[in-house]
């Protein structure tokens, strides 16, 4: 499976779907971005104890399901058992935690473009992209990209697959600086560099375009549409969204 070099990155991207909406890396969450009319969203993949792929953005738990503890040390069967609702809307559900298959599949039926963040557990960075791989290797579809703040993860999924398209993200550059960051993608072949809107400036965007490195801009909180344009005419490329409503 080759992605294609004409892949666009969308102007809006849904957030682990869209989750102020929905529960967070959950098909409802995928499932009402594409009912609200985004062609993209974002996704946290992490593999379970049984290397099998799934959507959960922490490294425990603990935050977005009734259960407890890392979530390399359940086996899918074991984490599709706990409630993925739960937490948003404070009651019971029959909401799972998706297998990265389910969400490929949707993505492909519906025709949309899928951003799969990689969130490896520690030290299982290259077993977590080996198996994402595999998944998308199994469907051959040419709209998804990839991202990740762990730099290590980024290089192995370059190395493995070089003619698939990969971002940085650098929260806050005290890591890496500016300079460091446009180096690094530029050495990995890396397309774009996602950046924390705390951060946005001009000149920060500006040095990325001139190294032809796409720019994208997420938040703490939702981005508002007067936010947004304003990104957009300073030659931010995609804006990661959690509530697209004000868009509509």
């Amino acid at each position: 499976m080759r992605l294609s070099k004409k892949f666009t990155l969308p102007k809006l991207i849904g957030h682990r779907g869209v989750k102020n909406l929905k529960p967070e890396n959950t098909l409802e969450s995928i499932n009402t971005a594409f009912d609200l009319g985004l062609e993209c969203v974002e996704i946290d993949v992490k593999v379970s104890k049984d290397n099998i792929p799934l959507l959960l953005h922490d490294d425990t738990l603990d935050r977005t399901t009734d259960g407890s503890g890392l979530v390399c040390n359940f086996t899918f069967d074991q984490i599709q058992s706990l409630d993925a609702g739960y937490f948003f809307y404070k009651s019971k559900t029959d909401i799972k935690v998706p297998s990265l298959r389910n969400v490929l599949d949707l993505i492909k039926r519906k025709k949309k473009y899928l951003n799969i963040e990689l969130k490896p557990n520690k030290n299982y960075e290259e077993l977590n992209v080996k198996n994402i791989l595999k998944e998308i290797g199994r469907i051959s579809y040419d709209k998804i990209y990839f991202s990740s703040f762990d730099l290590s993860s980024c290089i192995i999924l370059k190395e493995t697959s070089p003619y698939l398209q990969c971002g940085f993200l650098n929260d806050d550059f005290t890591k890496f600086n500016i300079d460091e960051t446009i180096d690094i993608c530029k050495k990995y072949s890396l397309f774009s560099c996602g950046i924390n809107l705390n951060f946005f400036s001009n000149f920060i965007v500006n040095k990325f375009i001139e190294n032809d490195i796409h720019v994208t801009v997420y938040a703490d909180n939702n981005i508002s549409k007067v936010q947004a344009c304003n990104l957009w005419n300073n030659n931010v490329t995609s804006i990661f969204i959690d509530d697209p409503t004000e868009y509509i």
